[in-house]
């Protein structure tokens, strides 16, 4: 089911100034597709979720789920939460501590007109495709952090809602079983094939989870792509600064070579891709990722994006060192291989491939 958002507004009053929550929002989310909502925390991701939902309501602009209208200032119309045919997993779960699994599950059913029978075909089909068969008379209580979350999604389906969506449900979840539970869920979502917003400041949630992504800022969208486009050629600083480490270098595109662009920087000529066709004499910003800046043999001396360096700094982190490498004043992090056999101090040469980095407007 697709969700259609045109010139939505949502604003805030605090100590007599307004706060922009949304800015006059444009965005079409397809169907069945899982599409993420990401940005720093109060960037209007989550308001945004919520006026889907029904739980807000906007000062200003219209919503569509499919082809309902279910919100217009202009015109008047609030169709309630309840009526959406939405379905919704919270940060908290939202697990009521006296039900037991099944209770929990089918309580959007014993609030409707659904007969027993069918409650209990709905509720079994729901736990059996989260892989909770067996746990209906368990208590909400004895379960763990993953299996509560387990619960919400399928309360969530159960339903069998046109779109479902979540507010940083992995939030409250170990390190390790975020993880476990982030490869779950992909795959659930990806088995239904159901149209899913889901709601998060974590960038590696997002890349894991996602077919489209949304970053937001201040109440805008300021770029949306899939997860690769948003890493490797993001279009903005902001985004390629906080979808992952970045090295981001002042300069000057100097000259073309196709897609190519050579950029001068304070340590040196850089080729790389130039794909958003900055002219030359123009400022930029050339973005490099840190685990793309390569330890380089002793003997290349010269070659495209070839630099020395000191190592100023190294730690190690198990799977990798984190390194940070002085060339003049600039500073560029770097992800190296454990076996290297490197220390901080060390001159070392470092290399780039150009089609690795990539240019953004200054």
């Amino acid at each position: 089911m697709e969700i259609r958002i045109h010139g939505l507004t949502r604003n805030y009053y605090s100590e007599g100034k307004q706060i922009k929550a949304l800015d006059n929002i444009d965005l079409t989310i397809p169907a069945n597709k899982i599409f993420t909502l990401l940005g720093p925390s109060g960037c209007g991701k989550t308001t945004l979720l919520r006026c889907i939902v029904g739980l807000e309501v906007p000062d200003g602009g219209e919503i569509y789920i499919g082809d309902e209208l279910v919100c217009s200032s202009a015109k008047k119309v609030f169709v309630a939460p309840e009526s959406r045919g939405l379905g919704m997993v919270f940060q908290t779960y939202a697990i009521w501590p006296h039900m037991n699994v099944f209770d929990n599950v089918a309580y959007p059913l014993q609030t409707s007109k659904t007969t027993q029978d069918e409650i209990r075909k709905k509720v079994g089909k729901a736990l059996s495709f989260v892989q909770l068969d067996g746990f209906e008379n368990r208590p909400a209580t004895k379960l763990s952090g993953g299996q509560q979350q387990r619960v919400a999604l399928a309360r969530a389906l159960v339903a069998e809602p046109k779109v479902i969506l979540f507010d940083e449900p992995l939030s409250n979840l170990d390190a390790k079983l975020r993880e476990e539970t982030r490869k779950e869920l992909r795959s659930f979502l990806s088995e239904l094939k159901i149209t899913a917003v889901y709601v998060t400041h974590d960038r590696i949630e997002a890349l894991a989870l996602s077919d489209l992504i949304a970053v937001m800022r201040a109440g805008k969208i300021i770029e949306i792509g899939d997860p690769k486009k948003i890493y490797f050629h993001s279009d903005h600083k902001f985004v390629a600064d906080f979808i992952g480490r970045a090295n981001l270098i002042k300069g000057k595109v100097s000259e073309q070579q196709g897609d190519h662009a050579v950029f001068s920087s304070e340590i040196g000529s850089i080729v790389a891709l130039n794909g958003q066709g900055i002219a030359t004499g123009q400022d930029a910003m050339l973005c490099i990722r840190p685990e793309f800046i390569q330890l380089a043999p002793e003997q290349v001396t010269h070659g495209h994006n070839v630099f020395k360096g000191k190592m100023e700094t190294l730690i190690f982190i198990g799977e990798a060192y984190e390194g940070e490498i002085r060339i003049g004043e600039t500073l560029l992090t770097t992800t190296i291989e454990p076996t290297a056999n490197i220390g901080e101090g060390d001159t070392i040469s470092i290399a780039f491939d150009p089609d690795h980095c990539f240019l953004l407007s200054a």
